[in-house]
């Protein structure tokens, strides 16, 4: 893994934190490749295609004001033209009520292939853990 690879592709989900604060669809297309399929803590199972993903990413602007995103902890595999990635990423701020919310850690993992030079997420998958006796999600828990 290349030290110039590692920082293209931490660029690429930078765009991702760079969108969402600046609440910027266009800005958000970037780090997507247009087939990417994505496992998103909102229903349905799966998001297909990067309108999919942007429609969840709007969801967020209906409901905050303010938007705040935060990753920590990504971790990167490179080998060729593909990669993976995991990390804890936050999505917190101020909702259109004027609350302020810390927002809750969830588990974030991408796949990414390069594709004309570009590395591109082609797969992203967002979880919580959760407790098994009453099947709720687990959304207090911090990295």
């Amino acid at each position: 893994m290349s030290a110039a690879e590692e920082a293209a592709i931490r660029g690429r989900i930078g765009k991702i934190i760079e969108g969402l604060r600046a609440k910027d669809l266009d800005i958000l297309r970037e780090p997507y490749a247009p087939d990417v399929v994505s496992f998103d803590v909102e229903p349905p199972l799966q998001h297909v295609g990067i309108e999919a993903k942007l429609a969840n990413w709007a969801k967020v602007f209906q409901v905050f004001e303010t938007v705040d995103y935060e990753i920590r902890d990504l971790t990167l595999t490179i080998g060729g033209d593909v990669a993976f990635g995991h990390a804890f990423g936050r999505l917190s701020g101020t909702m259109k009520n004027g609350v302020a919310t810390p927002g809750m850690w969830v588990r974030v993992t991408y796949g990414l292939r390069r594709i004309d030079g570009s590395w591109v997420i082609t797969h992203d998958q967002v979880s919580v853990p959760f407790d098994m006796l009453s099947g709720k999600g687990m959304v207090d828990l911090e990295p």
